[in-house]
C-alpha cells in the first residue's frame, strides 16, 4: 500500500505543473485567437473604422444632395438650378451649349 501512496503523491507533484502549464497555454491560446480575443478585437477596430470613414463621406455627400435640392423647393427657387435639372431630365440643350458626359449623376 505504500507503493501505492508514494506513487500517487508523485504523480501529484508531476501532474500539477502540468495542469498548471496546460491551463496557462489555453487561455493564452484563446486570449489571442478566441472569439473575443486580441486578434477579433483588431478586426472589429478596423471595422470600425471603415464605418465611420464610411459614414463621414455620407454625410458630406448627403449635405451636397440636401443644399441641391434646398434650392429647389418653393420658397427659396434657383432659376439656374432649375433649368439645369430641366435639361437633365429632358435630355435637351441649346446649339451653344457644350456638353460634358458624366455617369455619376
Amino acid at each position: 500500500m505504500s507503493k501505492h501512496v508514494r506513487l500517487f503523491s508523485r504523480l501529484r507533484v508531476v501532474f500539477a505543473p502540468l495542469m498548471a502549464v496546460a491551463l496557462i497555454a489555453y487561455f493564452s491560446y484563446h486570449l489571442v485567437n478566441g472569439d473575443r480575443g486580441l486578434l477579433a478585437y483588431r478586426d472589429l477596430s478596423l471595422a470600425i473604422a471603415q464605418g465611420e470613414a464610411i459614414k463621414s463621406a455620407t454625410g458630406a455627400e448627403r449635405e451636397v444632395l440636401e443644399r441641391r435640392v434646398s434650392l429647389l423647393r418653393p420658397e427659396s427657387l434657383d432659376l439656374d438650378m432649375l433649368e439645369e435639372r430641366s435639361r437633365i431630365i429632358l435630355d435637351l440643350a441649346l446649339p451653344g451649349d457644350i456638353i460634358l458626359f458624366n455617369n455619376t449623376l
